[in-house]
């Protein structure tokens, strides 16, 4: 009952947190709280200097305010949308300028971790039930790689897998992130959809990785790792792996329902160089497991001859013994670290492979991080050297595929890559040069 003109006067005294939070109470409130003279005030405020005429009256001066009448008659909440789309920019702004400085050695951001938290960038997954019911978590932790973040969730209320159809990963910024440096959980907030997976029959539509004797793990393209329990085949935890690059536009410029396109890129045509494109990539490989890293570096002057093109990809050779190539070997016992809130666990012989294929212009080409498993191959090794047994592991999505052999040393029980090899779509190469191979 309280008339319009009161309400008005006590909405012009809010904080923007608190006049967006008061236009969710109703229709009447939200009209209201959309006031373009509201939000005229509140963006004059910030981004536009105080503009004043001066008259000369008895020796002295007197500001006028210039807001007039063509300023506040602009559609509904004209203002409210540029105040909220300027902050929002110069977040971002702000978070590029610190995604900048890049690391000597791989040509890759080394402020990933610092540019994140400038514009309070959190994640979240939504479990979605078969009754239209929605979950959802959020208490995570964070874990910073060379090239991508992990992410894990666990919770002791988990909703039972045999009634979940989908599971929804969103990055999450606050709404205003200009207006706190450690934005508030329960302040206005908006999501960006990343990937949606589907749950019905996970474990036959999902990846078996691997298992210890609590949980065995499933893995979900792209990058999802979900550990059931064994004894209840129920979830224990969910963890995401996400590369850097293509991270904060993916987790930020989408909305709640669809996820952000990646603009094509646009080639730059080479007539004078015949094997424009086959030439001068840089792989940096990272892989890890949740609490170590077992391999980290970097792999310059990559190519691809044309006789070696076939099926519909191009080989690029990282580490072969007919080349004579230095081997690598792995740090540590090789396995995925998991935790929960009372347990804790490592699943062997599997780890998260983070791949940043950049091209001879330093570029980012070709790049993920996702679960993936050791297997013991069939084929004995013909190496005299290496007494143990060979693994493999195998990696593919739309752009390439990643084909890796390892021989375990049993005297000195490590991991040696003795062949890594990355095959590229030339669908991928043909759109990203503008060749034809």
């Amino acid at each position: 009952s309280m008339p319009s003109e009161m309400l008005m006067k006590i909405f012009s005294y809010l904080d923007v947190a608190s006049l967006l939070s008061v236009g969710c109470v109703n229709k009447h409130f939200y009209h209201l709280a959309n006031d373009n003279a509201i939000w005229l005030k509140i963006y004059s405020r910030c981004f536009q200097p105080k503009r004043t005429i001066w008259k000369m009256k008895s020796e002295q001066t007197e500001p006028v305010s210039l807001v007039c009448a063509p300023l506040l008659d602009r559609e509904p909440r004209y203002w409210k949308k540029e105040y909220i789309s300027k902050q929002i920019a110069a977040v971002k702004t702000r978070a590029m300028r610190l995604f900048k400085p890049v690391d000597p050695y791989t040509d890759l951001p080394r402020k990933n971790k610092e540019s994140m938290k400038a514009c309070g960038l959190s994640w979240m997954i939504v479990l979605k039930d078969k009754n239209g019911k929605e979950h959802t978590m959020e208490k995570a932790n964070l874990s910073f790689k060379h090239t991508s973040v992990t992410i894990l969730w666990y919770s002791i209320n988990w909703p039972c897998l045999d009634i979940l159809s989908t599971l929804k990963l969103f990055g999450v910024m606050p709404l205003i992130p200009g207006e706190s440096r450690a934005p508030s959980r329960n302040g206005p907030r908006r999501r960006s959809l990343i990937a949606e997976y589907h749950l019905a029959n996970l474990t036959e539509s999902g990846v078996a990785l691997g298992a210890d004797k609590l949980v065995q793990l499933f893995s979900l393209n792209p990058g999802l790792l979900i550990g059931l329990w064994k004894e209840k085949n129920e979830i224990a935890f969910v963890m995401a792996n996400l590369h850097y690059h293509q991270l904060f536009e993916r987790s930020t410029l989408g909305s709640a329902t669809d996820p952000y396109a990646l603009p094509p890129n646009e080639p730059v045509l080479d007539d004078i160089d015949p094997e424009y494109g086959l030439h001068d990539y840089r792989l940096h490989l990272d892989m890890h497991g949740g609490s170590g890293t077992y391999l980290c570096g970097t792999f310059r002057n990559l190519f691809c001859r044309k006789g070696d093109i076939a099926n519909g990809y191009l080989r690029l050779t990282v580490v072969s013994l007919k080349d004579n190539v230095k081997l690598l070997s792995l740090i540590g016992t090789v396995g995925i670290s998991w935790e929960t809130d009372v347990l804790k666990g490592n699943v062997k012989d599997c780890y998260v492979m983070d791949v940043t294929l950049l091209d001879e212009t330093g570029k980012p080409f070709w790049c993920f991080s996702a679960p993936v498993y050791m297997e013991l191959s069939s084929e004995a090794s013909s190496l005299y050297v290496y007494m143990g047994h060979i693994y493999t592991t195998d990696y593919a999505d739309s752009e390439g595929k990643v084909c890796l052999e390892l021989a375990w040393l049993e005297e000195s029980k490590e991991y040696i890559i003795v062949s890594l090899v990355l095959y590229i779509s030339t669908k991928k190469v043909n759109g990203w040069f503008g060749t034809n191979y």
